[in-house]
């Protein structure tokens, strides 16, 4: 079975699975429990499956524009051929160079799609709908072992710093992790070392209060070095879980940028054995084609280890997860899928291809 109709089954059959579990835990326990204690298993159960299939929910709900800009461009091809020939291939490459894949991927997809096409003698457009959504896939692993979990340091604070540009949605991506690290457990304390940007303080502040986690900042124009190394002392203080850090985004200064995350990394290496466990570059995704741009960029100034990408659910080049892999070589962490808190997701590439392809399955 390939990864297509795995991952059919996995999501649209969710519900029954999780039915199943509900009967065999009663059918398990029933004799040697009591009444209270099936209650609360009932609802454990209950409740893993109502947070599995909402994020369902918000992958399908947040590509929505991708999967009918790109998806609907697909059936539509599928509907228009009744054979694969050239120019099957021809208009396939164009919708995924559209859908900003990136062309070095879809070159690539492209030449491994023909190969298959000849070697198991298919000529039918509508079995190569599997293998288009098997052939993504492979080509975002590229047999690499990924992960989107985030680092944590076990000796003390974990501190995890956010780069990216003016306008990307940094803080608010922060705020958001936050409040996920907060409903795990974690005492979180955000720290406003973008000291250049008008309100960028005050911005973060009205996070912490909004999730209600700890904050820590300074006048604006203060040193960002400085107000990391008190901001650190504190977390070390009153016992923080987890440091987000917000940095400045003056990227049209790459040499004063780089310098300013160089001196922040060395306060941190400083105040934490191993330094920060992460370096998160946000991305615009309706920005396209800049943003990997942005991400050649930063890459070339700091260690990125993850990407946030957010505001997926305002375009229809939900490719871009793609190019991005491919073009830096960096993993996605986390895509925004929308305003509320919840929208934004860690990311899991099972959950995008079904949320990209759903209407195909």
């Amino acid at each position: 079975m390939g990864l297509f109709n795995k991952i059919k089954n996995m999501f649209q059959r969710k519900d029954d699975v999780d039915t199943e579990e509900l009967i065999n835990l009663d059918n398990i326990d029933n004799k040697k429990d009591s009444n209270e204690e099936l209650i609360i298993k009932e609802k454990v159960v209950k409740t893993k499956k109502a947070v599995s299939n909402n994020n369902i929910k918000v992958y399908e709900k947040g590509l929505t524009k991708s999967r009918q800009g790109f998806v609907s461009k697909l059936a539509d091809l599928t509907n228009r051929y009744k054979k694969v020939t050239e120019e099957y291939f021809e208009e396939l490459e164009e919708i995924l160079i559209m859908a900003d894949i990136g062309v070095s991927n879809v070159m690539e997809f492209i030449d491994r799609l023909r190969v298959r096409v000849r070697e198991e003698k298919l000529d039918d457009p509508e079995m190569l709908k599997e293998i288009i959504v098997d052939e993504l896939f492979i080509i975002y692993v590229n047999d690499s072992v990924l992960t989107s979990k985030l680092t944590y340091n076990e000796t003390g604070p974990t501190a995890i710093l956010f780069v990216g540009v003016n306008g990307v949605g940094k803080t608010t991506t922060i705020g958001k992790i936050g409040y996920q690290l907060k409903s795990e457990g974690k005492k979180v304390l955000l720290v406003a070392a973008d000291t250049f940007r008008a309100g960028a303080t005050a911005q973060l502040k009205e996070w912490s209060e909004k999730i209600e986690v700890g904050f820590y900042g300074k006048e604006e124009g203060a040193d960002p070095a400085s107000v990391v190394f008190d901001g650190l002392v504190k977390a070390k203080e009153e016992n923080y879980d987890v440091v987000l850090i917000d940095t400045a985004g003056r990227l049209q200064n790459k040499v004063n940028l780089m310098k300013e995350l160089e001196k922040m990394n060395k306060v941190i290496d400083g105040q934490i054995d191993g330094g920060a466990s992460e370096t998160l570059l946000v991305i615009d995704a309706t920005t396209g084609q800049n943003g990997i741009s942005q991400a050649k960029a930063f890459k070339e100034i700091t260690n990125i280890t993850g990407i946030v990408l957010t505001k997926l659910d305002g375009t229809a080049k939900g490719g871009i997860v793609l190019a991005i892999k491919e073009n830096v070589g960096i993993p996605v962490k986390y895509i925004g899928l929308g305003e509320a808190k919840e929208d934004l997701q860690v990311f899991d590439i099972e959950k995008y291809i079904y949320g990209l392809f759903k209407d195909m399955m």
